[in-house]
C-alpha cells in the first residue's frame, strides 16, 4: 500500500544545525541586533488564499515579536517556484522569508527543471500549521458512505469523478493514492483553486471533490455538502464525527498540508534559531493559536530539524508518487 505517513513534531525548541556551504557571504549584522528593519514574507499563492491568509496573521504580530514589521509580498506563478526561487536568490541575512505549503514538496515530482534546488537551496525554518482535506459530496448524492463510493468507482468504467482544488495539489494526490490503494477508477477534474472546485461539487457539476477541511467546513455544517472523510491520520477538531480515511478501510493513509517558512540556505545556523523562536512564539499566542483551529488548521511548532525531515520526505515521497502517476506539469 502507498503510504504518506508525516510525523509532526510538537513543541520542540532545541534543535541542531549542520555548518552551511559558502557562497552567499553572510550577514554581518550581529544576531542580537536582528532585525534593524523590516522583514518581508514572500508568499507563492495569490491574495486570498490559505497560505496567504497564514503569512499575513503571522505578519500582524511581528512588530510584537521582533520589533520589526513585515511585509508580505505575493509571488505566484508556477505552483509556487517562482516565490521559492525568488527568495532562494536573495541574500542569506534573515529579511527574506519564503511562506509555502506542501506544494513545495510536490513540485520537485511534476516539473522536469526546476530553477532552484528544493532541498538544498532554502532551509526550513518553521512549520506553523497543518490542515486535512475533506472528501465531499452533494447532500443529495446517492454515496452516503466512503465505501458506497470506493464500491461505484471498481468498474473500469464508472461516473465516478473527483474534483480537486488543481493539477498536483494535495488535494488531487489524495484521491490518487485512494485510485492505487483502493484499486479504483476515479477520474480526476483539476480546477483552479478550491473555490471553484467547492463550487461545481455544491452544484452538482462534479459527483465528489476533496477541498482543504477550512474551505469545505462551513457547507458542511450547513447541510449543502456531506463529508466521507477526512484525509488526515486523526480526526479533527473543526469536524470530529467525519471519519478519516484511514479509519475506512485505508490503514496508513495520511495526507496532510502543511504550511512554514522557509529561507535561503546559507542563512546563518544562530539566524535560523532566532527566526524560529521568535515566530514560534507568535503561533503560540492564545489569539492566534484560536484563529488558526476556527480555520480548521492545527498549530504546529516543528522547529528547523524537524521541519527539514518532513519537507525532504515530503519531496521524495511525492516524487515516487508523481511518477507512478505519471504526472508532469511542464
Amino acid at each position: 500500500m502507498f503510504k504518506l505517513n508525516k510525523m509532526h513534531v510538537l513543541g520542540g525548541v532545541a534543535f541542531s544545525m549542520m555548518a552551511v556551504s559558502t557562497g552567499w557571504a553572510q550577514s554581518t549584522e550581529p544576531v542580537q541586533n536582528f532585525p534593524s528593519k523590516p522583514i518581508t514574507v514572500v508568499v507563492t499563492f495569490p491574495p486570498g488564499g490559505g497560505t496567504d491568509i497564514l503569512a499575513r496573521l503571522l505578519g500582524t504580530h511581528f512588530t510584537e515579536a521582533f520589533g520589526q514589521s513585515a511585509l508580505v509580498e505575493n509571488r505566484a506563478g508556477a505552483s509556487g517556484n517562482v516565490g521559492a526561487k525568488l527568495v532562494a536568490d536573495k541574500a542569506p541575512d534573515g529579511y527574506s522569508l519564503l511562506m509555502v505549503n506542501s506544494s513545495y514538496a510536490i513540485n520537485p515530482g511534476v516539473f522536469s527543471n526546476m530553477p532552484f534546488d528544493p532541498k538544498k537551496d532554502l532551509s526550513p525554518i518553521i512549520n506553523v500549521a497543518f490542515i486535512p482535506s475533506v472528501i465531499v459530496v452533494p447532500a443529495d448524492s446517492p454515496y452516503k458512505q466512503l465505501s458506497a463510493l470506493i464500491a461505484a468507482a471498481k468498474p473500469a468504467k464508472n461516473s465516478v469523478s473527483f474534483g480537486s482544488c488543481g493539477n498536483g495539489t494535495p488535494q488531487h494526490l489524495a484521491g490518487a493514492v485512494i485510485n492505487i490503494n483502493g484499486k479504483v477508477n476515479m477520474t480526476h477534474v483539476p480546477y483552479a483553486g478550491c473555490g471553484p472546485a467547492l463550487r461545481d461539487v455544491m452544484g452538482g457539476q462534479v459527483p465528489m471533490a476533496i477541498i482543504t477541511a477550512s474551505s469545505a467546513a462551513p457547507h458542511i455544517k450547513s447541510g449543502k455538502l456531506l463529508a466521507l472523510g477526512i484525509t488526515s491520520a486523526e480526526r479533527t477538531l473543526q469536524l470530529p464525527t467525519v471519519p478519516t480515511v484511514a479509519e475506512q478501510g485505508f490503514p496508513g493513509y495520511q495526507i496532510n498540508q502543511w504550511h512554514g517558512l522557509l529561507v535561503p540556505s546559507q542563512t546563518s545556523p544562530a539566524l535560523q534559531a532566532k527566526l524560529y523562536e521568535r515566530v514560534m512564539k507568535i503561533v503560540q499566542m492564545p489569539d492566534v493559536k484560536e484563529k488558526l483551529i476556527s480555520m480548521g488548521y492545527t498549530p504546529a511548532y516543528d522547529d528547523p530539524a524537524a521541519f527539514r525531515k518532513i519537507v525532504h520526505e515530503d519531496i521524495d515521497r511525492f516524487s515516487v508518487l508523481t511518477k507512478t502517476l505519471g504526472l508532469k506539469l511542464d
